[in-house]
């Protein structure tokens, strides 16, 4: 059974940080791009940050760059989003994205981050 389960998000101040997680299972994680995309209120689901299947590339949005980092650990299966300096325009859901090179994917069904004081 395919799972991918993200986790870590919550309220945080303005300037804090947050460390997301995404646990997959099911299947073959190392042979997956894993992304983070995010999705606010009123607002279209938008790519955060990409990471190659041996984690030896990475991609940002122009919104989260220096500030966001993706990074994955293959022996244990999950992705991870260590997200800092975030601001009031980073609240919104969170979802975890694994796609392989066929284009199959799965997705979890995300996680809230609310940035405010």
């Amino acid at each position: 059974q395919v799972q991918v389960v993200e986790s870590g998000g919550g309220l945080v101040q303005p300037g804090g940080s947050l460390r997301l997680s995404c646990a997959a299972s099911g299947f073959t994680f190392r042979g997956y791009t894993m992304d983070w995309y995010r999705q606010a209120p009123g607002k279209e689901r938008e790519l955060v940050a990409r990471i190659t299947m041996a984690g030896g590339s990475t991609n940002y949005a122009d919104s989260v760059k220096g500030r966001f980092t993706i990074s994955r650990d293959n022996a244990k299966n999950t992705a991870y989003l260590q997200m800092s300096s975030l601001k009031p325009e980073d609240t919104a859901v969170y979802y975890c994205n694994a796609v392989d090179t066929r284009g199959m994917d799965y997705w979890g069904k995300g996680t809230l981050v609310t940035v405010s004081s």
